[in-house]
């Protein structure tokens, strides 16, 4: 394990970079990306687009207050959107829309919409016929891909897991058999449990990154398989966490129904339960471990979870 406001000179240009020819027939909704840490990383188009803006809507005033007088941006009006309010904004981000207004969207870190506030608004105004652009900026997930070592040819975001219950268990079960890396998100409070769970599913040899802190003082970016981690996160962590976890094995086709029944029986053959050799060959050719459960008990049912 190793641990590793001003507008653009060209007066034809909009802040958004599309043409701005002529008179527009409404205005536009702008997704700001913002720092995940270091303020550093505000580009000068995000300043300008904030600047420029008539409302900026964000999920904290005060922290979004601060961003701006960090960038020199004065008199801005913020609106409060977060997860309780934004779909009763955005009525409201329409109808200024519609009167040719400028919205910018930025979130408390990173890309709005991506898990965080925006989507709906995104949702709304494209519905209704307006423009929407994206200054794109820093995004936690992205980084700790690139930094991980893994595969990034192919990868899927999953965000947050579902706190408990068979939607977490489903969930799980889908990354256990998944082939292109995943990247998700996590507390650090729940950190240690949710990383015991992926080693449960994809099995504790299973390669995964953590990566905390990306961009600030004390950045960690974490190597090693799944048990390696859960050992590791035995200590009290920090801070925004990213884990990035392995595609299932083999780039090949997916194992048939045989192929697992012919893994399970040898399995079986070599001392194990049933229970525990369907787990083994699951993580082996990258299925669920649902799949293969059902398959090693054949017309008797399902493994009782």
């Amino acid at each position: 394990m190793s641990v590793s406001g001003h507008r653009d000179d060209d007066a034809s240009v909009s802040v958004s970079g599309h043409r701005n020819d002529g008179p527009r027939a409404g205005g536009s909704l702008v997704l700001v990306g913002t720092p995940i840490g270091n303020l550093g990383d505000l580009s000068p188009r995000a300043v300008a687009a904030l600047a420029s803006a008539d409302l900026v809507c964000c999920e904290d005033t005060r922290r979004t207050g601060r961003l701006l007088e960090h960038a020199g941006v004065n008199g801005a009006r913020l609106r409060r959107v977060d997860e309780h309010t934004e779909s009763k904004t955005c009525g409201e981000v329409c109808e200024l829309l519609g009167a040719g207004a400028t919205v910018a969207m930025v979130t408390d870190a990173g890309m709005p919409a991506l898990t965080d506030p925006g989507g709906r608004l995104v949702a709304a105004a494209a519905a209704a016929g307006h423009t929407v652009t994206v200054v794109p900026g820093p995004s936690a997930g992205l980084a700790a891909l690139a930094v991980s070592g893994l595969a990034t040819t192919r990868f899927c975001f999953e965000g947050f897991l579902p706190r408990k219950g068979r939607a977490r268990t489903e969930r799980l079960e889908l990354i256990a058999g998944e082939r292109r890396t995943t990247v998700l998100y996590e507390s650090p409070r729940r950190l240690r449990a949710c990383l015991a769970d992926l080693a449960e599913a994809c099995g504790p040899l299973r390669r995964a990154v953590v990566a905390r802190e990306l961009t600030k003082l004390h950045e960690e970016v974490v190597r090693g398989s799944l048990a390696e981690l859960c050992e590791w996160s035995g200590k009290p962590v920090k801070g925004e966490v990213v884990i990035v976890i392995e595609g299932a094995a083999g780039a090949g086709p997916e194992a048939t129904d045989d192929q697992l029944r012919a893994a399970v029986e040898a399995l079986v053959s070599g001392g194990l339960s049933r229970r525990d050799a369907a787990a083994s060959a699951a993580a082996s050719h990258g299925v669920s471990r649902r799949r293969a459960y059902n398959l090693a008990v054949d017309d008797q049912g399902p493994v009782p979870e």
